[in-house]
């Protein structure tokens, strides 16, 4: 994320914004999603621990209660690393817009987003019976390409199960994931328009361009490994009670440490971060 500049949503939607950089990154995701199905049966066959719902295990009120207080700890732990690093909190945005024009423009205060995401999780798993994610549209879109370009995927482990094989032959207009991803590049497009953001340009410093295609590998690779990122793997994770949504943000933090350590090297003029004293 920290190289390739941004999670899967934030791929789509910077790069429908009109970031020419993050359609590489896009580019490399899909890539790197393709090349994972074609090696997940390896992966898939090592040992492993069964699943584990923490809505079964505890039941739907103390599971609740067990992930709200542990949102609470990790917002006071970074509240707290803030203030001693920079001395207060980042002020909000400030804005001259009000009303519909803040909504058209923005920013938009964060509790109407949090509460927006939530809405629109609930209407993903209303209309798709599902909780929302967005990369296994990247995987489909590259095994499209691949076999366009003659790559018999449909040979591949991952592409002979029931699901994927039937997401396989459909055109990709009927893959639920890929039209909500083709919708946010798109609400992204007409954001940016609405806002007089949407300026593209192709002067891509060449570190920026191979931090873009590492990132890219990497976050599509991983992403159908850990069954999503942000969104699928860690959102919608967590919001469906299973337990892998807390052990992926575990590893993305982790991966986000050693990626903030890498940007200076990628794009000149960072700064590595300070360390913190007293931890």
């Amino acid at each position: 994320m920290q190289l390739g500049g941004g999670c899967a949503s934030g791929t789509l939607f910077t790069a429908g914004g009109g970031n020419a950089r993050m359609l590489v990154t896009l580019l490399f995701f899909i890539l790197g999603s393709l090349i994972a199905t074609h090696h997940v049966d390896w992966w898939f066959a090592l040992p492993s621990f069964p699943a584990v719902s923490v809505v079964k295990t505890f039941g739907v009120l103390p599971a609740l209660l067990v992930n709200l207080a542990l949102f609470g700890l990790i917002a006071l732990v970074t509240v707290k690393l803030e203030k001693r690093r920079h001395g207060q909190l980042e002020a909000p945005p400030v804005t001259d817009h009000r009303g519909l024009s803040r909504v058209l423009r923005g920013p938009w205060v964060l509790v109407w987003g949090a509460v927006a995401l939530a809405l629109l999780n609930y209407a993903t798993l209303a209309l798709a019976g599902r909780p929302w994610g967005i990369t296994s549209a990247f995987a489909l879109w590259g095994a499209k390409a691949a076999s366009g370009l003659g790559v018999d995927v449909g040979s591949w482990v991952f592409w002979q199960s029931a699901a994927n094989a039937k997401a396989l032959a459909a055109p990709v207009w009927e893959d639920i994931t890929s039209v909500m991803d083709i919708g946010i590049m798109l609400g992204a497009l007409l954001a940016a328009g609405l806002a007089g953001r949407f300026a593209p340009s192709l002067d891509i410093p060449t570190r920026s361009l191979v931090a873009a295609v590492i990132g890219g590998l990497l976050l599509g690779y991983g992403s159908r490994l850990a069954y999503g990122c942000n969104i699928g793997a860690y959102f919608s994770g967590i919001a469906s009670g299973s337990l892998h949504g807390w052990l992926w943000l575990v590893a993305a933090y982790a991966g986000n440490v050693v990626g903030v350590r890498l940007r200076p090297v990628f794009f000149t003029g960072e700064r590595p971060q300070v360390a913190l004293s007293g931890c």
